[in-house]
């Protein structure tokens, strides 16, 4: 076991997840905490603070720490410029975490960091492309083009729960000017939007009863009620399964990957979600690229982040070395 550790932090919407990894990026402690509709100073203490807590109880001394956070990100700089679904904008994200911490510190994109989890240990192990989707508040995306992480011009890039797939759809959420992005239509916001529209919809349904005895329509409320064979909450899996399987098409064509990884908390629905995007991709890919990619569920679940922060982290420290 290596003399030293790194610590991994996945921050989303609505959560921060923060876990101590060895070099084979075996998670020995994790602290969880809640964020959601924090100002940006209080964000920003409760990360550190989430920090401070797995460093206290590392296995070994800690020697550095990676960030997976939900914004885009200037690799030249380490300043997180925009974020959709947080307050964080033109942030010097990077100096300001490595002085809170006084810890060399590494930051990318948290999708970005779930595609190298996926890539060196998890569903993307032993390709060289591959596409890997994050659907939770928001659709984060990652792309390994031929071995690497793709990160654009200035490290922004691989937005792709920004691809619009509907140019008449719904605004999108957050920060995004856009309206009809795949984030809009095939996230976890998007299930319980379009769950609570069908519940009103069909009030006999388990699905409309639940909501009319005051129940709040949550992904895993549909997900529990479509897998108890409930039509509504499968037709509203089906439909938010349908419009992610146009965004897929879409990055088969355009990137031709050996594999499109789906993680986040919306894939708990299974082939409930997956089988409707399949049959899309069935409908609308170019043949040759259809036929060569698989559609995947991602082996780290709700943890990708956080490894792949870590990850980011050993990366970095072994650059150093080298």
């Amino acid at each position: 076991m290596s003399p030293e550790c790194v610590i991994g932090v996945d921050l989303g919407g609505t959560k921060v997840l923060a876990g101590a990894l060895d070099d084979d990026l075996t998670v020995h402690h994790r602290v969880y905490k809640t964020v959601h509709g924090l100002p940006q100073r209080e964000l920003i203490d409760v990360i550190v603070a989430a920090v401070e807590e797995v460093r206290a109880t590392a296995p070994h001394e800690v020697a550095a720490v990676g960030f997976g956070i939900p914004c885009l990100i200037d690799q030249r700089t380490g300043v997180a410029t925009m974020a959709v679904n947080l307050p964080i904008r033109d942030m010097p994200f990077r100096d300001v975490m490595a002085e809170r911490l006084g810890l060399p510190v590494h930051v990318d994109n948290d999708a970005n960091v779930a595609a190298l989890a996926e890539f060196k240990a998890g569903a993307a192990q032993g390709v060289t492309d591959a596409v890997v989707l994050t659907l939770g508040t928001g659709i984060g995306g990652g792309l390994i083009l031929d071995g690497k992480v793709y990160r654009g011009a200035i490290g922004s890039g691989a937005e792709l729960g920004h691809m619009v797939i509907d140019r008449d759809g719904p605004r999108c959420q957050g920060n995004c000017p856009n309206h009809g992005c795949l984030e809009v239509m095939a996230s976890g916001t998007a299930l319980m939007r379009e769950g609570t529209r069908i519940a009103t919809e069909r009030p006999g349904s388990l699905l409309g009863r639940a909501l009319a005895g005051g129940r709040e329509v949550t992904g895993a409320l549909i997900t529990e009620l479509a897998h108890d064979g409930d039509e509504a909450a499968i037709d509203t899996l089906a439909l938010i399964g349908s419009n992610l399987g146009v965004g897929i098409a879409n990055y088969l064509n355009i990137f031709n990957p050996d594999v499109v990884v789906i993680g986040g908390g919306v894939v708990a629905a299974g082939d409930l979600l997956l089988e409707p995007a399949r049959r899309e991709v069935a409908a609308r890919a170019l043949p040759t690229m259809r036929d060569h990619a698989r559609i995947v569920v991602a082996s780290f679940g709700p943890e990708a982040g956080m490894v792949g922060a870590g990850a980011l982290a050993l990366d970095e420290l072994r650059r150093e070395v080298a």
